[in-house]
């Protein structure tokens, strides 16, 4: 038989297992990023036809995205709609 006190701390245990980790965000993120930077760069040299002009682009790209991405996700990871 459960007592108040072990139900509690089941529900909490349930509740945090909802909650996705900051590790696993900033993993999910930089993956994320790679594919996507990944496909910028192509497009990127399929209209500029400079490999140069690509990877600028793609770096500008990485580094905006990645930061966007990581709080967008962490915003997202508050709100119990859904969960």
């Amino acid at each position: 038989m459960n007592t108040t006190l072990e139900m509690n701390r089941e529900v909490k245990v349930k509740e945090n297992s909802s909650q996705e980790k900051m590790k696993r965000s900033l993993v999910k993120t930089i993956s994320w990023r790679i594919v996507g930077t990944i496909a910028t760069v192509v497009i990127s040299y399929a209209i500029t036809g400079t490999l140069a002009l690509a990877f600028s682009i793609g770096v500008i790209e990485l580094i905006s995205k990645l930061v966007l991405y990581f709080f967008h996700e962490r915003a997202w990871n508050k709100i119990k709609w859904g969960k």
